[in-house]
This record gives C-alpha cells, sequence and structure tokens, in this order.
C-alpha cells in the first residue's frame, strides 16, 4: 500500500476502533481522488478491525452504463452527476438507523464488468461500524451535499500527483484499457474529478498524508 507504513496504520485502526465503543452504529468516511488508495485503506482497517466493521462502497452507486449512455455522460463516468447520490444519502441513512434483525444490502462495483452491482455487500444489524469510501465524500453540491452530515468522521487521502497518476494509469490497464486509452482517460476524466475532490479537503477530520 502507498505511504503506509504498519506503526500508522494501526494508529487508524485504533482510531476508527474508537468510533465502536460507544454502543451506537457509527459510519466512517474515507475520501479522496482516484487513485489515491480509498479502496485499500478501507480494506485494511475492516480487515483489522475484525467483525467490528463492514466497508460500503461509494462506487456501487454508479449508474449503468445503459443509462449513462442515455444521458450522454458515458465520456465523463466517475464524476459527480455520473453517480445515484441521493440513493446513496439514502443507503447511509438506512445504516446509521441499524434496525435489530435487519440486514441492510448494499451495492458493490464490479470493476471487471465496469457496472454495479445490487445486494452484494450484506450490513448485518450488530456490526458496530461501516466504513464507507469514495470520491464525492466531502462533495457539497446538490445531492452529495446530504452525504457529509451521515458520516460521523471522514478522512481525506493526500497521494502526490507524481506517485497517484501513473498508479491510477495501471489500475486502468489492469482491468482491460491499453495504456495510451487509460493514460489519456486519466488526464481528461480522472484528473478533472481529483480537481472537483480536492475542493472539499479542508473538510475533513483527518488528512492521512501518502508519500
Amino acid at each position: 500500500m502507498p505511504g503506509m507504513d504498519a506503526r500508522e496504520l494501526e494508529r487508524l485502526v485504533e482510531r476508527a476502533r474508537g468510533l465502536t465503543r460507544d454502543g451506537h452504529r457509527r459510519v466512517l468516511g474515507i475520501a479522496g481522488p482516484p487513485g489515491a488508495g480509498k479502496s485499500t485503506l478501507a480494506g485494511h482497517l475492516v480487515a483489522g478491525l475484525g467483525g467490528l466493521a463492514a466497508l460500503v462502497p461509494m462506487d456501487g452507486f454508479h449508474l449503468a452504463q445503459a443509462e449513462l449512455e442515455r444521458l450522454g455522460r458515458a465520456g465523463r463516468k466517475g464524476a459527480p452527476d455520473t453517480f445515484d447520490a441521493a440513493g446513496y444519502a439514502a443507503l447511509l441513512g438506512r445504516l446509521r438507523a441499524a434496525e435489530p434483525g435487519v440486514t441492510v444490502y448494499a451495492p458493490a462495483f464490479d470493476r471487471a464488468l465496469e457496472e454495479p452491482v445490487a445486494g452484494a455487500v450484506p450490513v448485518p444489524p450488530e456490526v458496530p461500524l461501516v466504513v464507507t469510501e469514495g470520491n464525492y465524500l466531502l462533495h457539497d453540491e446538490g445531492p452529495w451535499s446530504a452525504v457529509r452530515p451521515l458520516l460521523d468522521e471522514v478522512w481525506y487521502l493526500d497521494l502526490a500527483d507524481r506517485h497517484r497518476v501513473p498508479r491510477l494509469v495501471a489500475r486502468h490497464v489492469r482491468f482491460g484499457k491499453d495504456p495510451e486509452h487509460a493514460a489519456r482517460w486519466v488526464a481528461e476524466s480522472d484528473e478533472a474529478n481529483a480537481r472537483l475532490v480536492a475542493r472539499g479537503r479542508e473538510r475533513a477530520d483527518l488528512v492521512v498524508r501518502m508519500t
């Protein structure tokens, strides 16, 4: 994982563990630009907390490719208006208000298919912490403004562009884009989104500086 030694990771796991101790369901957000390591850190936190946490990715609320094409937004996939932000906020509300005996199902995003998958992530009611990660947790425009009040803490991952951009290109290649297409997509789409995401950095409770 880029820029995360074992001691720093343990410190973050313990901070997340602190959110589980009052007996109420809490939601921790991991925000940051594309390629900063959000899903990797979120996965490590959930693994480090054992059965105390469940991971719910924001990316499960991508609009389906067919709908993006109908709306003329397929070339901007990953921009704020290519997600069901209101649906994401509604799910966060359900997750915060955990009901005894009721498992809440969240969608996931299949990077190989480039499509969301409904009902893929079960969140049992006894799990005290939900970790959610995504680009726009601190975005304050339109329906995204409803997200931040539903999160008990938000951490912003800050990784230098000289490390983040090549990592992001490599990820696109790994999931099927040719290198030239991947580099162009990052330059024209992902980096426009990264600049938008960076505007929310000051609203985070914690900035995690990756190296």
